[in-house]
């Protein structure tokens, strides 16, 4: 069976995609800060049969990759690695004057370092995979400038250009950052709070993904939207 890597799995877009691959028989391994909930998401993944191991931790902490990475080689290698772990910098979302630059470092620490650092050491196994894929969660404040998205937009935006780079450099492995466009997600309540605008479920952008590993497009940035529409 492959098997993934998800970082931030213990709700929104991550536990929905370690839900859409658990059902195709993928096994997993999975990410989370807080253990109660990932334990949680655990549970209801494994429900459909497939290996699932549950490490919470902090992505930037370099044991706890290097723990998660071990683990997944225990299942067998690395097909996928997903980062879909992200901080914000300030909750709420604050303008670049207000905003704390430890905010900032901690937002390019988690949506940047860690994800090249759990890249670096995955790389091995990603390479010896008969498919081997990574897959960087993106954002469109990575490319627009919105007010008050600055720091996590910023940090969104160097997250692209390492996938980029990354593609360049492993050219015999699949590499893209997908911008999943607006989600229902605790991280939006998060950083804009007083909006409370309906948006769709993270369920609802998961077969754009899914796509991109059935089909294994060139190594690129993509949108969510794009791939949904595309597909109609």
């Amino acid at each position: 069976m492959p098997v993934a890597v998800i970082t931030g799995a213990s709700k929104g877009l991550g536990e929905a995609l370690a839900g859409a691959l658990a059902a195709r028989g993928w096994d997993l391994v999975l990410d989370a800060r807080d253990p109660v909930p990932l334990a949680e998401a655990a549970g209801l993944v494994s429900a459909h049969g497939t290996r699932v191991t549950a490490l919470p931790g902090d992505v930037t902490d370099a044991a706890h990759r290097a723990a998660l990475v071990a683990a997944a080689w225990r299942l067998g290698g690395v097909d996928l690695l997903v980062h879909n772990a992200s901080a914000l910098g300030a909750e709420p979302l604050v303008a670049l004057e207000e905003l704390p630059l430890e905010g900032l470092r901690r937002a390019l620490e988690v949506n940047v370092v860690a994800a090249l650092g759990l890249a670096q050491e995955a790389l091995p196994l990603l390479r010896s995979a008969p498919a081997g894929a990574v897959l960087v969660v993106s954002s469109d404040a990575a490319a627009e400038a919105y007010p008050t998205w600055g720091g996590y937009g910023a940090s969104k935006a160097a997250l692209d250009q390492l996938a980029a780079v990354l593609a360049v450099e492993e050219p015999g492995l699949r590499v893209w950052a997908v911008d999943p466009g607006d989600m229902a997600t605790d991280l939006y309540a998060a950083a804009v709070p007083d909006d409370d605008a309906p948006r769709p479920e993270p369920a609802s952008v998961v077969p754009a993904f899914l796509r991109l590993l059935d089909e294994r497009p060139a190594s690129g940035r993509y949108t969510a939207p794009a791939l949904l529409e595309e597909r109609r």
